[in-house]
């Protein structure tokens, strides 16, 4: 992780394709492609690596969250709950349909605690929305069960899990709906893009409109095509399909590269006395991007993950302090901070929700360190790289 490590002949052809038709849009221009719809068969990809009926490319993992939201019906007046570890993408397509977040607690999966999804459950509750932090999933056979006794809809983030599965199903198709992103840091890449993955048909269909302006796509004319609601722009265009199209033909070697080195690296820290490992649901399922572990006190793990980076070991992640993914330095979330007024009742809402209620997930994160598995090491790399950890964090356990 991520896919742009193994960047090579594959995207080049593809968009070399698009460059020699000229037509980087993706709809429109049949007579200038050459045969080439780059997003259409990424599209078929998609559905057809993930055993899915139906997938929508986006320009982004946060507008293939916003399209996801709108298609399921969520608006003003509802609330979505999702974890406070994720990135801050997950909260912005909420306010941005006009819904409530309402946050709560992970586990040491480093996802949603089901306790807490249970717990935070109201008469306005519309959505759940776990997100599979890290390349490993939630615990989905428990929240896809308080889902079907509340009558809730599921809608999966599965934009950092790419490839992981749960029990034998694909992150990201088990939920109503479930979205990718395809930035230039995810398993796979196309520089830019998104994907919302489904199974209903009503969901696709309007996903497919909705995401450019509303367009109906029937017919060859698209000056002629009609409108039957409002949409955004939030196209994909050909160049960034292109990229992704051959990307996506190497998932298969890039899960099988991040296991083994996950492995490497586990293997010697599994020897330091003192260290624990990130509760997985699936183990089978895990896409292995990161290997997040345990230090047994908040002190350790910030001392031992200045001591790496200190030691030249990047890539290693404390995540409690960061600005993008803990809900501790959202301060414009806290704050309702927007340049243009947002409804009152959500403003309010932001206000006076309590902040400080997240003592479970300030106990996990702030014990954790997560370690990005690169791509391009050589095994006799990963294996130096892990010793090197082992040693530097058994230094500041003893």
């Amino acid at each position: 992780m991520p896919g742009f490590e193994l960047f090579g002949t594959e995207e080049r052809k593809e968009v070399q394709d698009v460059l020699d038709s000229g037509v980087l849009m993706r709809y429109g221009f049949e007579g200038m492609r050459n045969g080439h719809w780059k997003a259409k068969e990424l599209e078929k990809a998609i559905t057809d690596t993930f055993d899915v009926k139906h997938a929508q490319l986006t320009s982004s993992g946060t507008t293939a969250l916003s399209t996801a939201m709108a298609v399921m019906g969520v608006g003003a007046g509802d609330e979505v709950i999702m974890p406070t570890f994720t990135f801050v993408a997950s909260f912005e397509a909420i306010i941005t349909a006009g819904a409530t977040p309402v946050l709560v607690d992970i586990d040491e999966t480093l996802c949603l605690d089901p306790k807490a999804v249970e717990a935070a459950i109201t008469p306005n509750t519309k959505m759940v929305m776990p997100v599979h932090m890290c390349g490993s999933m939630a615990q989905m056979d428990k929240i896809q069960a308080i889902c079907e006794k509340h009558n809730l809809l599921l809608l999966e983030d599965a934009c950092q899990a790419i490839g992981g599965s749960f029990h034998g199903q694909k992150l990201g198709t088990i939920g109503h709906a479930g979205t990718f992103s395809f930035d230039f840091v995810k398993t796979i890449t196309c520089g830019e893009g998104g994907a919302v993955l489904t199974n209903d048909e009503t969901y696709y269909t309007n996903a497919d409109h909705y995401s450019d302006h509303g367009h109906d796509h029937i017919g060859n004319d698209r000056g002629a095509e009609d409108h039957p609601f409002l949409g955004y722009n939030y196209r994909i265009s050909e160049l960034h399909a292109a990229v992704g199209l051959g990307q996506i033909k190497k998932l298969a070697q890039i899960l099988s590269i991040q296991k083994e080195h996950n492995a490497i690296v586990k293997g010697a820290l599994e020897q330091v006395e003192g260290v624990t490992f990130r509760r997985i649901p699936d183990p089978e399922g895990d896409n292995a991007s990161f290997l997040s572990f345990f230090l047994p006190t908040e002190d350790l793990a910030r001392k031992a993950h200045k001591a790496l980076l200190e030691n030249g070991l990047g890539g290693n992640f404390y995540w409690f302090d960061n600005n993008w993914h803990y809900i501790k330095k959202w301060s414009h979330l806290k704050n309702a901070t927007s340049l243009f007024p947002l409804n009152p009742t959500l403003a309010n809402a932001l206000k006076s929700y309590d902040y400080d209620q997240f003592a479970q997930s300030d106990a996990v994160l702030g014990r954790t360190i997560s370690s990005l598995i690169n791509l391009s090491w050589t095994k006799e790399q990963a294996h130096e790289r892990a010793e090197k950890m082992a040693a530097t964090i058994k230094s500041v356990l003893s």
